[in-house]
C-alpha cells in the first residue's frame, strides 16, 4: 500500500525522516527531510552519504518575515548593488526551467562551528536556528529583537544554504521548499526543514522514483509526492 499524508505527518512529528518527490512538471526529484530540530551528526551523515545532492534548510515564511531574510534572487537585482558590482546584471537569473523564482536567501554557519562544513557543524547550524525559530515565533518577537538574537549565534556567509518559502506557501508555489514547510506545520513542527535531494550514484541524474520508493521501503521512510499534499490542502497541482 502507498504511504498517505498522514503516515508522513505521524513520523515527522515524531522527529523521524519522510521523503518527498515533487512533481513530473517540476525538478522531478525527491528529498529526504528531517525537521530541523531533529538535526544530529549522524542525521547529517545520513543525509550526506546516501541523497548527493545539496543539504539545505527550508524555513517557513513567517520566519524569513521575522528575521527579513532578503532571497537572494532579489538582492543580487537590487540596483544599488548591481551598479557597485556589474557583473551581477550578466548573472541574472531568468532561465529557470522549473520555475521563475528561486527560494535561496542567506547561507549560515553557527558561531560556535569551527568550518562550519563538518556534521556536527552543519548539525549545531540546522537544530539550533530551528530551536530559535521557535522561541522568537512562540513569544511574538520579531524587528530588532530578532535581528539581534539571530546575530548572536549565527553569521553569514556559511555552510547551511537557507531556501524561504513563497508567501502563501502551497498555494503560490510548489516547490520542495514550500512541500517541506507544509510537512512540519501539519506534524506540528517548527516550519523549519533540514533536506537533501536524492541523487542516482553517478551522481547524474535524479533518483528515479522507483529506487527512491526502494530506498524508502528498505528503511522504513513514509514517501509521499507533492500531489499527495496538495490533495490533503485541497489545492489543485
Amino acid at each position: 500500500m502507498a504511504d498517505t499524508v498522514e503516515d508522513a505527518i505521524a513520523a515527522f512529528s515524531a522527529g523521524k525522516p519522510v521523503m518527498v518527490f515533487d512533481s513530473d512538471f517540476r525538478e522531478r526529484e525527491t528529498d529526504l527531510l528531517w525537521p530541523a530540530t531533529a538535526a544530529t551528526p549522524a542525521v547529517m551523515r545520513r543525509l550526506r552519504q546516501d541523497c548527493g545532492g545539496l543539504l539545505f534548510l527550508a524555513i517557513g515564511d513567517e520566519i524569513g518575515q521575522m528575521f527579513d531574510l532578503p532571497w537572494l534572487q532579489d538582492l543580487h537585482t537590487n540596483s544599488d548593488l548591481v551598479s557597485e558590482n556589474p557583473v551581477l546584471a550578466h548573472l541574472v537569473t531568468n532561465d529557470l526551467q522549473y520555475d521563475s523564482r528561486s527560494a535561496f536567501t542567506l547561507s549560515i554557519n553557527h558561531r560556535d562551528t569551527y568550518t562550519g562544513i563538518t556534521d556536527r557543524d552543519r548539525s549545531l547550524t540546522t537544530s539550533r536556528f530551528g530551536e530559535l525559530a521557535g522561541e522568537l515565533l512562540s513569544q511574538g518577537i520579531s524587528g530588532a529583537a530578532a535581528f539581534e538574537a539571530l546575530g548572536a549565534e549565527f553569521r553569514t556567509p556559511g555552510h547551511i544554504p537557507v531556501c524561504r518559502e513563497s508567501p502563501g506557501g502551497l498555494s503560490s508555489r510548489q516547490g520542495h521548499t514550500e512541500l517541506a514547510v507544509t510537512i512540519a506545520r501539519l506534524a506540528g513542527q517548527i516550519p523549519a526543514t533540514m533536506g537533501a535531494e536524492m541523487l542516482e550514484l553517478d551522481g547524474d541524474g535524479a533518483l528515479s522514483v522507483a529506487d527512491a520508493r526502494a530506498y524508502a521501503k528498505k528503511h522504513n521512510i513514509p514517501m509521499i509526492t507533492g500531489a499527495d499534499l496538495l490533495a490533503a490542502l485541497g489545492l489543485e497541482e
